[in-house]
């Protein structure tokens, strides 16, 4: 049982969660996602199952869109509503859709983020999360990311009564990006503090909601034989680099571990894909020392 399945993973699990019922539902330990969200986050999560899961890092670098909301007026320790309010402030007038979307268009392109310290980036050997639950603080890294898009999907609303303001949102972000963070810088740029109070990933991997299958749905059909049928081959992770279909000689000589001259695989492509009968068995790549295409990940040399 090999390849990709997106997941739609419900709210008020983890992505380990999910991997953890996953295991079970699909009697194999080979199983791996691509980027985690948080409990209170719904939506795409890809799972590699099999060989597959030696393609994960291809589904984590691909870019994600979410929705969902910013609410202006109140701040949390974990920048979302798991958090304990630290800041408030009054949304005195609410603010028109020219100054909202000149503020979101300020946090596109390249930007430099703060990660949250209520997030499992490792600082010291130890994630932020677990200083941040023992009161201390650290020096978090800067990390650089890439907004494609940072835009209002529907009109803001304002709770004149708590004096708050929230703002509806689609992001295109790239690998390693926090929504969360983004919210609250939003925030800061009209100065007031700010927390995200939704968010779905609506896309990842490739694979968007309209494909994604809850665990309930897998496992009936696990049940009737037939989870195939939801299953996506390694190439889905792996549409960007360039296919080599392969000779019966060629898959002869990946099998013994054989390096391949440019005049073989006749391209001049940096990576490849090496297919045999529409399955893609391994990646190969360019060694400028040995001027000959050599192994970078095999996925499976078994026929």
């Amino acid at each position: 049982m090999d390849g990709i399945i997106p997941v739609y993973k419900e709210r008020g699990m983890t992505s380990h969660d999910v991997v953890f019922k996953l295991r079970k539902i699909l009697h194999t330990k080979k199983i791996g996602h691509s980027g985690t969200l948080d409990p209170n986050v719904d939506g795409v999560l890809p799972v590699a199952v099999g060989h597959a899961t030696k393609a994960v890092e291809y589904l984590v670098n691909s870019g994600k869109i979410y929705r969902g909301a910013i609410t202006l007026g109140f701040a949390t320790t974990t920048e979302d509503l798991d958090g304990e309010v630290i800041a408030s402030a009054p949304v005195v007038t609410p603010f028109d859709d020219a100054t909202i979307d000149a503020t979101l268009a300020k946090l596109t392109g390249e930007i430099t983020q703060i990660p949250p310290m209520f997030s499992a980036v490792k600082v010291n050997g130890r994630k932020l999360y677990e200083y941040a639950r023992a009161g201390e603080t650290v020096e978090r890294p800067e990390r650089h990311v890439t907004i494609g898009a940072f835009t209002q999907i529907k009109a803001s609303e304002y709770d004149a009564q708590k004096q708050q303001q929230t703002i509806y949102f689609e992001v295109h972000a790239s690998k390693g990006t926090y929504v969360r963070t983004l919210a609250v810088d939003f925030g800061k740029l009209l100065d007031l503090p700010a927390t995200m109070t939704d968010l779905t990933r609506i896309k990842s991997g490739g694979f968007d909601l309209a494909q994604a299958v809850k665990l309930s749905e897998i496992a009936e059909k696990m049940e009737a034989g037939t989870v195939e049928s939801i299953m996506f081959p390694i190439d889905r992770a792996l549409g960007d680099i360039p296919a080599i279909d392969m000779t019966g000689d060629h898959w002869a000589k990946m099998k013994n571990g054989a390096w391949f001259g440019r005049g073989e695989l006749t391209t001049q492509a940096p990576v490849v894909r090496m297919r045999y009968q529409d399955d893609t068995k391994a990646l190969y790549h360019w060694d400028d020392e040995k001027y000959l295409y050599r192994p970078l990940k095999i996925f499976n040399n078994q026929d």
